[in-house]
């Protein structure tokens, strides 16, 4: 095999150029359990005959949940898409009402579920989707079918020849996945990306990633958003083997156990590790908590490509053998590349960790594209901190007189199914997306994107605020874990603040406070006091108009679970200003 041109080619053609032994690896009671490239196809394939067994026809949805990434995932996703049939994923952690709402909305069919939670959402709302004629988990559950049925029902192959006929009859241009975007604001929207959308997202992101044959990779971002999925079938094209990390809460001792060579990541997870680097460091005396700090210094100065001279790699070098080479360690000790997507990445992350020897390649692009329209890339001078890189191969962009992105290309979604008006608002006639986001592209071709279009806000005195680096600056405060800068419409911006209470406890009890609750913390004058401090510090980089001048801590953690954020920890706008309506009314005085 040539080239791909439908998703489900992409095992196919890694067992013609490099099978592997470990193709996808899953913990299972303890113990990774791998399955090897032809395993997966034996697999697939048997899942493709069952689907035909069940009568499935091509263009049939069929819904997937899942907790976590898991090889079972891949393989039903191979077995729908090799049927002409098309493949629903959901976010595991959304409501009932929105499951109920995303399987009626596709017509699903068919649904996979991965465990008794999700399990239980779906037969919460199951007699409210009339298409609906089965479950299969992918967990052993009492009183619902798994998975392996289906790989037992298509053991004979008999059927193999319709399979095949199904299989020839897909078209690159045809519907493959409908993604249900997370959606900050309204009802999810349904994505259609098509197999060429995404497999020409695959060859042109390959161009960009140092992904050699026989790495390995630990996946844990969730398989049902775009890039997680893009990045797993650009392993399978680069013969890299993919072990799925078991949770979030696990992923510090999988990393140690997998030791990957690469994974994606999302800002916030690197703010979390960075942050528990620090507080160890912290807890550090002497020559070793001076030494830590030096290091920590220089890292945060850090240039690609010896940009800074060489006394600076000198330092560098001696930084790297005393503290960060302990930093790689702990992260597995063979992780040479971490490519970050979903949010805007901080500077001065993206710094330590090139410096650590750790690099994150940033990278930009939403569902609707498929999703990367550019990314950094550490070799060729393709790296530049601060911006998302340069444009991959056969992607257009261009930037529109109120300085928004608009993207043009290959990997530029159908449009929104069942929904023509909605595509039309986002799609122009010269077949240019319009990404909502505001930036620029530099000189030697990085694009660099400067805020959300639909997030800017105008104060009632005129001036436009750009919420999202306000809230990147003040976030790189340890008091600081999650922050909305807020204020449409109002004479000046403010901000409702979730502390990081580990470290706020941490401090207190440095200073002799002592508090019940996070209630009582973040009424104490004291905590108010420092809050001041640390966003005074923060608002000195900015405008007078657009500096912080009032703000709110609020009491609770804000999460995906309890709607705060987005599946990818995005900031759901609208419902954090309608749960802390009240801070809000007194900050402005309502």
């Amino acid at each position: 095999m040539k080239t791909v041109t439908r998703i489900f080619e992409f095992p196919y053609y890694q067992q013609a150029h490099f099978p592997l032994d470990k193709a996808m690896v899953t913990k299972s009671n303890g113990e990774w359990e791998a399955v090897s490239t032809t395993q997966y196809l034996e697999q697939a394939n048997a899942i493709s005959r069952a689907l035909l067994t069940l009568g499935v026809a091509a263009h049939t949805k069929i819904a997937m949940i899942s907790m976590s990434n898991r090889t079972e995932w891949s393989i039903v996703d191979t077995g729908i898409l090799q049927v002409g049939a098309q493949d629903v994923p959901i976010y595991p952690t959304i409501s009932e009402e929105d499951y109920a709402y995303i399987l009626n909305h596709s017509e699903s069919e068919y649904c996979f579920v991965s465990c008794q939670e999700v399990l239980d959402k779906v037969r919460a709302v199951q007699n409210q989707v009339p298409s609906l004629k089965d479950i299969f988990s992918f967990d052993r559950i009492e009183g619902c079918r798994h998975w392996s049925e289906l790989v037992e029902m298509g053991a004979d192959a008999s059927n193999q020849d319709a399979v095949e006929a199904r299989k020839a009859a897909v078209k690159p241009e045809d519907l493959a996945t409908l993604i249900h975007t997370s959606g900050t604001t309204g009802r999810p929207k349904g994505v259609m990306l098509s197999h060429n959308n995404i497999v020409s997202n695959v060859l042109g992101s390959k161009e960009r990633v140092p992904f050699e044959y026989g790495s390995v990779a630990l996946s844990f971002l969730p398989v049902c958003h775009i890039f997680e999925r893009m990045i797993l079938y650009l392993y399978q094209y680069c013969g890299i083997s993919v072990y799925y990390a078991e949770s979030l809460e696990t992923i510090s001792d999988n990393l140690k156990e997998v030791k990957p060579h690469v994974m994606t990541v999302v800002p916030r997870l690197l703010e979390k590790v960075y942050d528990r680097i620090i507080a160890k460091g912290a807890d550090l005396t002497g020559l070793k908590k001076a030494l830590f700090f030096w290091a920590v210094d220089i890292g945060l100065k850090f240039e690609p490509y010896a940009a800074n001279g060489w006394w600076y790699e000198k330092k560098l070098g001696l930084a790297r053998t005393l503290i960060f080479s302990k930093w790689k360690e702990g992260l597995g000790g063979n992780l040479n590349t971490m490519v970050s997507g979903s949010a805007a990445l901080q500077t001065r992350l993206a710094r330590v960790f090139g410096a650590a020897g750790i690099p994150v390649m940033e990278g930009y692009g939403l569902t609707e594209t498929s999703p990367v329209i550019s990314v950094n890339d550490q070799r060729n001078r393709g790296w530049k901190i601060g911006t998302v890189g340069r444009i991959i191969k056969d992607v257009e962009v261009k930037i529109a007189s109120d300085g928004e992105i608009l993207c043009k290309g290959p990997n530029v979604m159908m449009g929104y199914y069942k929904d023509p008006e909605k595509t039309a608002e986002v799609i122009n006639s010269e077949g240019y997306f319009h990404t909502g986001d505001i930036g620029e592209i530099d000189a030697d071709g990085f694009l660099r994107i400067t805020d959300r279009k639909k997030e800017m806000f105008k104060t009632s005195g005129g001036k436009y605020v750009a919420p999202q680096l306000l809230e990147n600056r003040m976030k790189q405060s340890r008091f600081i874990e999650q922050i909305m800068v807020v204020g449409e419409g109002e004479k000046l911006p403010a901000a409702l603040i979730q502390p990081n209470f580990e470290f706020l406890f941490e401090w207190a009890k440095r200073h002799n406070l002592e508090f019940q609750n996070t209630e009582e913390a973040i009424a104490n004058p004291k905590v108010l006091d420092r809050f001041k401090e640390e966003v005074e510090q923060a608002n000195e980089h900015f405008a007078k108009w657009e500096k912080v001048k009032l703000f709110k801590l609020t009491p609770d953690v804000w999460s995906v679970d309890e709607g705060h954020l987005t599946p990818t920890m995005k900031l759901k706008r609208k419902i954090i200003k309608e749960k802390y309506i009240d801070l809000y009314n007194d900050i402005y005085n309502h």
